[in-house]
């Protein structure tokens, strides 16, 4: 099955161009166009895509805004923000609200598929620019582990596979279960330490071994 994508950015012709080139793939479709914010936050839960790829700075709202009042109605869809702003506020702010990816629009159109197929398979793309914001700030704060006690073993397990670098379907095949039962561990792992994605999952088990 083709990964499905709605893509959220008001310059038309960059959204157009990221449409043009996704439809030519033969493992991904792209099912929905948004030129503007409100448009999307109406319309993408019904429509509940594989994949996001979501503008920060739209001219109406923030992407960020639309990500925190649709994550919990699309827990199967995972939101890529694609966007020209490097700053850190904004950053993790994104990843804080859910977020799985973070690419800058500078970047070539293979990374970009590449990042979609990623995302969809347990992945957490970014732009390399912004993963080391991203392990700069995490290595300069170092906050209480909360709730790593309450993780079951096999979700211990399954955090530890995903700091090692291991997509879902990779994590299913080693440990005998469905890429869904991964999925569902992934979800609790986020619930129990109080996160929104791997990458901050992933920070928590490593200031458990520091």
């Amino acid at each position: 099955m083709s990964i499905s994508i709605a893509i959220v950015e008001d310059e038309k012709n960059y959204n157009n161009a990221l449409k043009k080139v996704i439809n030519y793939q033969q493992d991904m479709k792209v099912i929905a166009q948004f030129f503007d914010g409100n448009d999307a936050l109406n319309n993408l839960a019904s429509i509940s895509p594989d994949v996001v790829m979501m503008d920060i700075q739209l001219q109406d709202m923030l992407g960020i805004e639309i990500i925190l009042k649709l994550r919990k109605d699309m827990p199967n869809t995972q939101f890529i923000m694609c966007t020209s702003f490097e700053e850190d506020e904004k950053i993790f702010n994104s990843l804080k609200a859910g977020a799985m990816g973070y690419l800058v629009k500078g970047e070539s159109m293979d990374k970009i598929l590449s990042s979609i197929r990623d995302v969809h398979n347990g992945g957490a793309p970014m732009s390399f620019s912004i993963a080391r914001k991203v392990l700069h700030h995490f290595e300069k704060e170092a906050p209480e582990v909360k709730g790593f006690d309450e993780l079951t073993e096999r979700e211990k397990e399954i955090l530890e596979l995903l700091s090692q670098g291991l997509l879902y379907k990779e994590i299913a095949d080693k440990k005998f279960i469905s890429m869904d039962t991964v999925k569902k561990h992934v979800g609790n792992i986020y619930r129990k330490l109080h996160v929104n994605n791997k990458v901050e999952a992933i920070n928590k088990l490593n200031q458990t071994k520091n």
